[in-house]
């Protein structure tokens, strides 16, 4: 047995991520790299569950601005992150990781019907489970879902894999003093308006004691050093920090 922190976790990636420097649809060489990462925490027998957004192929939120109607763009959003499982699962197969696609709107030619139990029985036979479609419902994020499938499955933690390296204070983008957190606490995140998660995410992380750590999905050999424990990134608790 491996000397892993956690037993049971589940991977959040924003379908930006696999966008890469083009900005629009999956990279090849992104999807290659996140299946390799997955599949180094897989090697310590660690249950990994991944929820994925669809930013990089339709944004619900950005098409209900521009007059599209709110719950038709977020069925569009939730079908783009179908796309992204799909093409992550043949990834993760490819570099042999048995890997099952669940998904919140029945397709049953693509993917199984989300189902809690059957979601935790595949992660018990070290299966990687993505789930897809966010919540099924429109007006929640794929934050939100990926919060709401890590209660269901008893995961211990939620990691939030981005293209910076945690928390900041501000952009680190636009502003080069933005200051790192190395922990925080949810009630600061709502308080300070960070951008992390949308709030109702936040707020559900923090009514149910979840722990969020937010790190550089970019980095080679990241997730699986979170995954070991080592202080990486921010961590997000429920206490005052």
């Amino acid at each position: 047995m491996s000397s892993a922190k956690y037993q049971r976790l589940l991977l959040k990636v924003s379908g930006e991520m696999l966008a890469g420097e083009q900005g629009y649809g999956i990279q090849p060489s992104i999807l290659e790299n996140l299946a390799e990462e997955i599949a180094s925490v897989v090697a310590l027998e660690i249950q990994v569950a991944v929820v994925i957004g669809g930013g990089n192929i339709f944004r619900g939120i950005a098409a209900s601005a521009s007059g599209m109607e709110r719950a038709s763009a977020d069925y569009m959003g939730m079908l783009a992150t179908v796309l992204n499982a799909l093409a992550l699962q043949n990834a993760l197969e490819r570099v042999g990781i048995i890997t099952r696609v669940q998904s919140a709107i029945e397709m049953r030619q693509l993917a199984e019907w989300y189902i809690r139990r059957r979601a935790i029985r595949h992660l018990e036979k070290s299966r990687v489970v993505i789930f897809a479609a966010g919540t099924g419902n429109p007006y929640f994020s794929t934050d939100t879902a990926a919060v709401l499938r890590a209660m269901e499955i008893s995961a211990q933690v939620i990691m939030k894999g981005t293209k910076v390296d945690g928390i900041y204070d501000a952009d680190p983008v636009t502003n080069p003093s933005a200051k790192q957190y190395e922990r925080i606490s949810f009630l600061s995140i709502l308080n300070q308006k960070l951008k992390v998660m949308d709030s109702t995410a936040i707020s559900l992380c923090m009514d149910n004691k979840l722990p969020l750590v937010v790190f550089n999905l970019k980095v080679k050999g990241n997730f699986k050093r979170v995954a070991l424990g080592e202080p990486l990134g921010t961590l997000v608790t429920s206490g005052d920090h």
